[in-house]
């Protein structure tokens, strides 16, 4: 298994377990919650890979399939622990916010577009997602509101620019990217860092 095969699966694994997560809080039942597990898992990639012209991914592969019931499997087992700590889902969320940036800029230079274009896709893969999960459950989607959340996909796709141009490997590049957005995600949830509101 490559780096990023594992990446990729690492992220799938936690975006399903946040998803299943609120469905859980929201008190889905078990298909229901697997639905908005995956959906969470595979939304953003799928929408990158349509605008790429590419075969979405996961009708390639039944893995994110399965890694999504493993997850379901998880919460169910230790879902009284889960729930007991509230920071659960964004923990989870914000692992899966900076390794599916990775992936999805990945994909994108692997089609032959530039980087640029590869920073919005990576946005697209790791915040899509979480928005089709907050439609399903009924809630506001977290991208819209005021906390950094899609902005901290846009600073990890510079990151890993800065990396490229420094003449860093791939797994060093890949690891800086996810843990920028992971940092950045958490520091502004920590301080409460936010935009403006557009008034």
């Amino acid at each position: 298994m490559t780096l990023f095969t594992f990446i990729e699966i690492l992220g799938t694994l936690a975006f399903a377990i946040s998803g299943i997560r609120l469905a859980s809080a929201k008190r889905f039942d078990w298909f229901g919650a697997y639905v908005v597990g995956f959906t969470t898992a595979i939304g953003g990639g799928t929408l990158r890979d349509l605008m790429l012209s590419l075969t979405p991914f996961w009708m390639l592969d039944s893995t994110y399939l399965v890694v999504t019931a493993g997850a379901l499997l998880i919460v169910i087992v230790s879902g009284p622990y889960l729930i007991r700590f509230n920071n659960t889902f964004f923990i989870f969320d914000a692992i899966g916010l900076g390794l599916f940036t990775v992936v999805g800029i990945e994909k994108t230079l692997a089609a032959g577009f530039p980087l640029w274009v590869g920073i919005i896709m990576g946005t697209i893969t790791g915040a899509a997602g979480g928005v089709l999960r907050d439609i399903l459950i009924n809630e506001e989607p977290l991208i819209f509101r005021k906390e950094i959340y899609a902005l901290a996909c846009v600073f990890g796709g510079v990151v890993f620019g800065c990396c490229q141009w420094a003449g860093l490997g791939a797994g060093t590049t890949e690891v800086a990217t996810a843990l920028s957005v992971i940092v950045v995600r958490i520091v502004a949830v920590h301080f409460g860092l936010k935009l403006p509101i557009l008034k």
